[in-house]
């Protein structure tokens, strides 16, 4: 199965009451965990670069990792995504990539730091769309912002969806998905205690617009058992907290359809890699250390993917050429 078009995973997620995991990647150890998550519990999956990895990465390096996944892994549904364009160049460069996918944070100005107006969001989001659906690419945009920063994102500050300005904002842009802020936050540092998000806002935009796929952003968990991992082997990431599982669970009946995790896989690599440097010294084959992390990576993720409800879909997604993408935007 080639490369899919997220529309096509999202918009099943949506009819089928799940939600499709959306992994952040930098190498091959981080790509491969990934697709063997979505191999063993049969569930579609949408890796994601930022713009920060798709330079760390040279560009080209990212795109064959990717399209390896592809070959390795044929029967796996996958799209590629870019996970917080900043401006039409960017997304231009992803699509040039292969990437089936684009998020446009219109919700930042180009500096990734600074809010915009509505009106401004409205039109650099809607120049993405039109240029991106005639080559069958999805677009996500993002109204409202979350807290934290994380990858050189964020204002810092959280800002909710209005739902009713959501209607207005898919309606004027035409995007395929919608990142909405119910008080989320991006990085490890997310609340100093178990948070109250406000679920009721994913609510009353699924009831006025209920085929619209919503997309959680800052949705690590960020499990003590992963924080315990790194600070035991010498990290130091106290008070680190994220988004119980069981919150995300709530609203995904409600059209969440994608979910972002980043941190989560971040520190269960560099626990791994830690454990195993402190107890092995002596140890420099990189090989014996970001094999393990892969591995452990792998484990964390097919937890996520039974979490969201995705295992068992896959085989439900059927094979899209180019051109039937194409014609969705038509």
């Amino acid at each position: 199965m080639p490369l899919v078009p997220a529309k096509i995973l999202l918009d099943d997620a949506v009819k089928n009451k799940y939600a499709v995991g959306a992994f952040n990647v930098n190498n091959m150890e981080q790509i491969q965990a990934i697709m063997a998550a979505a191999k063993e519990t049969m569930s579609p999956v949408i890796i994601q670069a930022s713009r920060g990895a798709l330079e760390y990465s040279n560009l080209i390096y990212l795109k064959k990792l990717m399209e390896a996944a592809v070959i390795d892994n044929p029967e796996v549904p996958l799209a590629v995504h870019l996970d917080h364009g900043n401006s039409l160049e960017t997304v231009k460069q992803a699509i040039d990539l292969g990437f089936t996918s684009v998020m446009i944070d219109g919700s930042l100005k180009e500096d990734s730091k600074t809010p915009t107006t509505f009106e401004e969001n409205v039109e650099i989001t809607k120049k993405v769309v039109e240029y991106a659906h005639p080559f069958g690419v999805t677009v996500e945009g993002e109204l409202g912002t979350l807290g934290g920063i994380e990858d050189g994102v964020g204002s810092g500050e959280v800002n909710l969806t209005d739902p009713d300005q959501a209607v207005e904002f898919v309606k004027e842009t035409g995007v395929d998905s919608l990142a909405v802020a119910i008080g989320t936050s991006h990085g490890a540092y997310k609340f100093k205690e178990e948070p109250k998000l406000a679920l009721d806002i994913v609510k009353e935009i699924n009831k006025k617009m209920p085929e619209l796929p919503l997309v959680m952003h800052g949705s690590s968990s960020v499990p003590k058992e992963l924080v315990d991992l790194v600070n035991k082997w010498g990290g130091k990431m106290p008070d680190a907290c994220g988004v119980p599982v069981a919150q995300i669970q709530s609203v995904i009946p409600f059209g969440v359809a994608k979910v972002n995790v980043d941190t989560d896989g971040r520190m269960v690599i560099t626990g791994t890699i830690r454990k195993i440097l402190t107890e092995k010294p002596e140890e420099f084959d990189p090989r014996k250390y970001l094999g393990p992390a892969r591995d452990a990576l792998y484990e964390m993720i097919a937890e996520r993917m039974k979490d969201f409800y995705t295992a068992g879909h896959a085989s439900e997604i059927k094979d899209v050429t180019l051109e039937e993408a194409k014609a969705f935007y038509k």
